[in-house]
């Protein structure tokens, strides 16, 4: 990997997302709208990826899997449009554009972004955010969860420690939240894809937080199955706390 990477995630990410801003300026059909999102941003970054990285392999939500990732040294791992339900609903902002690498040595992430276009903002690994300050943004530790199907277990992690849950649409944005400090953790134990949160979690590592799965382990990439059960990302300051409440709930030893 080289620096350059961290610039092509970052501007691909951007670029996808100024055409996904264009498109739905236009208005029309919310489905109609959504599903001519999805094929904008993944053709363009397809085609962008293979005509600057020839070498390297693509996995895209919108694309069929290669097999052929298994075994490469490279793979970007990408999704054009991460909270689709969003972009087709007018006004709302918390939608992406995820764009991550996958490199074989070390076996990890090693660069990502995530644009979020209708905030005008990119998160990449390209310029890191700067560490927050230790401890909860605020009196409560303030938990970010989805719009539509907040896990059960983080209910009961809320009445546990009394947090706070703060309802938001795409994983992109719930970890852009944790980044920029206006909520102290993610925790989702629904199940999603890698694509879900390559590069939401390789940016979040580079602004020092906190990234695994809900037992503490790590978060593994470019896996044969592509479904990841759980994730969370929080404040190294309150992870501990995070971890043993999680512990309690599901009864895990």
């Amino acid at each position: 990997m080289t620096g350059d990477d961290h610039v092509l995630a970052r501007d691909l990410a951007a670029q996808a997302g100024q055409r996904l801003l264009e498109l739905r300026a236009q208005g029309g059909d919310p489905d109609v709208l959504r599903k001519a999102g999805d094929r904008l941003s993944h053709e363009f970054l397809t085609a962008a990826l293979a005509g600057l990285r020839p070498g390297d392999v693509v996995l895209s939500e919108e694309g069929a899997d290669n097999p052929a990732r298994l075994g490469a040294r490279r793979v970007w791992i990408v999704d054009p449009l991460d909270g689709t339900r969003e972009f087709g609903e007018p006004g709302r902002t918390d939608w992406a554009v995820h764009v991550a690498l996958w490199e074989r040595d070390p076996g990890d992430l090693t660069a990502g972004a995530v644009a979020l276009p209708a905030q005008g903002m990119v998160l990449s690994t390209a310029e890191p955010p700067a560490p927050l300050p230790e401890g909860a943004a605020s009196g409560r530790i303030r938990i970010v969860v989805s719009r539509s199907r907040p896990p059960s277990f983080v209910r009961d992690i809320s009445g546990l420690i009394n947090a706070e849950l703060v309802p938001l649409g795409s994983a992109g944005a719930k970890v852009a939240a944790v980044v920029c400090g206006e909520v102290d953790a993610y925790v989702h134990g629904g199940g999603f894809y890698e694509w879900d949160t390559a590069a939401p979690v390789a940016v979040a590592r580079a602004a020092g937080l906190h990234a695994s799965r809900i037992d503490g382990s790590a978060l593994a990439y470019n896996q044969p199955d592509l479904l990841m059960p759980d994730i969370l990302v929080c404040r190294p300051a309150v992870a501990g706390t995070l971890l043993q409440a999680i512990r309690e709930v599901t009864n895990a030893p």
